[in-house]
Parts: structure tokens; C-alpha cells; sequence
């Protein structure tokens, strides 16, 4: 069936427009897919963190520039359009000594948000000992592998982001 049957012959140009216009924000999606996120992701205000591993390790700057490294985001500490990840570090277990002290772990929570409404929300845990030579690393070395796996964690999870995940070891 011919479209100007339907609508009528001039009603089509409405039809063509609306068309044009939809097309275009495909285009523009696909074209601009990247997601927003911190800059340094921020500790939750109810984490309670060593002092040395808050001042010292760099955990908020890892997680954003590994999950920079593994996924189609841009640093953006102002959002106020398009898609974005509100993430914190929500729980930081690692005491000084190494692998001597024992395991480290971590956890972000976030929401990715579309124009200010959130879309899906995740939890992504890791734990570390420190891997192979781990007895010969320091805390900040330890824990840092678990911020390269989160970061890997969200990035896979942003292929397809379902609500209220549970990523890593938080399974």
C-alpha cells in the first residue's frame, strides 16, 4: 500500500519528517555512544577507609581510568545530559601489611541515569590476595588489581545494563 493512500499526498511530507528526525537521532546516538563518568569515582560518605589506602592508593582515579581503558565512556564530573554512570566506592577492606594482613576487597555501586532518570543500577565486588608473588606487594598494589577487575566488571555490564546486577564477586 502506497503511503500517500494513507496519509493522504499532503500529509506525506509530515511522515518524511518525522522520519528524517528519528533517523537523525539514531545516527546521533550511535555516532555519540559514550557514557559519562566521574573523573575519580568518590568515596561513598558512609565508607569508612584507612587513611593510608584513602590518601595513598588512588582507588577512585583506577576505577575511572581503567574503566576509560575498557569501555565507551568520557570523563564528565558535570552531567546534565545524555547517559552517565553515578558511582561510588561503597565498602574498601584493606589494611596495611600487604598480603601478610590478609585479603583485600572492594565494592562500587552506581546507576547508569539517562537525562537525570535512572535506567539500571549495579553492585560490583571484587577480592584480591595479591595473585602470583602476591606476598612480595604492597596493599595499594593488592587492592588495585580489584579496581582493574571492577572496571572490567561495569564494562562488560554497560553492554548490556541490567537493573540491580550483581557484578564480579558480588555474585
Amino acid at each position: 500500500m502506497q503511503l500517500s493512500r494513507v496519509f493522504g499526498i499532503k500529509h506525506l511530507w509530515i511522515v518524511g519528517l518525522i522520519t528524517t528526525t528519528l533517523c537523525y537521532q539514531a545516527s546521533t546516538l550511535a555516532a555519540d555512544g559514550r557514557v559519562g563518568i566521574p573523573s575519580i569515582v568518590p568515596f561513598n560518605e558512609n565508607t569508612s577507609v584507612p587513611n593510608a589506602v584513602r590518601n595513598e592508593c588512588q582507588l577512585g582515579e583506577k576505577v575511572s581510568s581503567f574503566l576509560a581503558r575498557y569501555a565507551n565512556v568520557q570523563f564528565s564530573d558535570t552531567p546534565s545530559t545524555g547517559q552517565y554512570i553515578d558511582m561510588s566506592i561503597t565498602e574498601v577492606f584493606a589494611p596495611g601489611g600487604g598480603a601478610f594482613s590478609g585479603p583485600k576487597w572492594m565494592e562500587v555501586t552506581g546507576t547508569l541515569m539517562n537525562n537525570g532518570s535512572p535506567v539500571a543500577s549495579f553492585r560490583a565486588k571484587r577480592f584480591s590476595m595479591g595473585g602470583a608473588f602476591g606476598g612480595f606487594k604492597g596493599t595499594c598494589s593488592i587492592i588495585g588489581r580489584c579496581t582493574k577487575a571492577i572496571a572490567k566488571d561495569i564494562a562488560e555490564w554497560l553492554k548490556n545494563p541490567l537493573d540491580g546486577a550483581e557484578l564480579g564477586d558480588a555474585r
